[in-house]
């Protein structure tokens, strides 16, 4: 792990205590709203272990500002990696990636990411994709989200603090180096899927001075406002979804207290829920399984929770940018038959979508199968 992370919890409190920003250095105290901005780098440092790029000329570990559930400032950390490609006129066009599930605990944040840690088997699928974008000539931007690897919790699935951190880390990396363009993608696979298309939807009005151009949506999560009731009625195959319940849980009670999820889990349950206050996917994934039926208290109240993931649900949103879904049909995590739903819903609401699928690849394998297609879609648009 980058030892520049021993500093985020000192620069974090500085933010978000008292409302401070600063550039590589702290700052006084201020509550000048200029100096209060979205996307401020905070800090920098060399990457050269598992989370750098190996085709990129340059991987930078940063914190950048961003804000939380309620519009307050926020420290969050990602990485950036510049190619070895010399920039073109107007800076290098950026892929700003927004990675799937890993876990709400601080372990789990990518950037913290080393041989045999807890989500190094996913990151590595992921990281040879992006590498690909590196070695084409973009910049690529790579955020943890909030709570991700910095103090607070992370908000699971909440599609505009997503947005925030997926928008504002290009902001950071167009301060760190001028070769940065404001040119940009958002690239993002299952949880980072849903927030690729929140993102096609708010990114234009959250950050005017910059040109997204366009997303691609891999194997997207949907029809999140549906859980809680698949899972209180025990519908068949809900139960390849149960790892990611606890996830749910706490993502909904960082954006509303209210939601206890202690109190609406069985007794049963509870051992998914430590699991994932201190693991990350993989490490719930080894918790025996409960059958679905018997998640939920038979008098808990659902309905907060589905009102919640109601908002987070990506096939109400308007995408305002040229979108590609992708899906694989042997993907047992984020099911076809649900994309297909999602992307007929979009569709019939006057949304204008790529749909790309394929045959057999699992979820993670569905990176890697959306690759050609993903940078055909890009560099097409790139070339208009």
């Amino acid at each position: 792990m980058n030892s520049a992370r021993t500093g985020f919890g000192a620069v974090a409190a500085l933010v978000v205590l008292t409302g401070a920003a600063c550039s590589t250095e702290p700052s006084e105290t201020t509550t000048d709203p200029d100096v209060l901005r979205a996307g401020q780098l905070l800090t920098s440092s060399a990457v050269t272990d598992a989370p750098a790029l190996p085709r990129a000329a340059r991987n930078e570990l940063i914190t950048y500002t961003s804000q939380d559930v309620n519009g307050d400032p926020v420290v969050v950390s990602g990485t950036v990696a510049l190619p070895r490609t010399p920039a073109p006129e107007g800076g290098y066009p950026v892929i700003s990636w927004a990675h799937g599930t890993t876990g709400v605990a601080d372990a789990c944040a990518p950037s913290a990411d080393f041989p045999g840690g807890p989500t190094h088997a996913y990151l590595t699928e992921v990281d040879a994709s992006l590498d690909d974008w590196v070695e084409q000539g973009f910049v690529v931007v790579r955020t943890d989200y909030h709570g991700l690897g910095t103090p607070g919790i992370h908000p699971y699935v909440n599609g505009d603090t997503e947005v925030n951190a997926v928008v504002d880390i290009v902001r950071a990396a167009r301060e760190l180096d001028p070769s940065v363009g404001s040119q940009w993608f958002v690239v993002g696979h299952s949880q980072g899927g849903q927030a690729a298309l929140f993102t096609a939807a708010q990114a234009g009005e959250r950050a005017p001075e910059l040109e997204l151009k366009g997303a691609v949506a891999i194997a997207p999560g949907s029809g999140l406002d549906q859980t809680p009731q698949y899972f209180r009625s025990g519908v068949p195959g809900i139960e390849a979804a149960e790892a990611f319940l606890p996830l749910i849980l706490l993502g909904a009670q960082a954006a509303d207290p209210s939601i206890d999820p202690s109190a609406l889990l069985t007794e049963q349950a509870q051992p998914l829920l430590a699991a994932a206050r201190t693991g990350c996917l993989d490490d719930i994934r080894k918790v025996p399984p409960v059958p679905a039926g018997q998640v939920f208290r038979p008098d808990a109240d659902l309905g907060p929770l589905t009102e919640f993931l109601t908002r987070q649900e990506p096939s109400q949103v308007d995408v305002r940018v040229p979108t590609l879904v992708t899906q694989s049909s042997g993907d047992r995590v984020v099911a076809k038959p649900s994309t297909d739903l999602m992307v007929k819903t979009l569709r019939d609401r006057g949304n204008e979508l790529e749909y790309v699928t394929y045959e057999g690849a699992d979820h993670r394998a569905t990176i890697g199968a959306s690759q050609a297609d993903a940078q055909d879609f890009v560099n097409g648009i790139l070339d208009r």
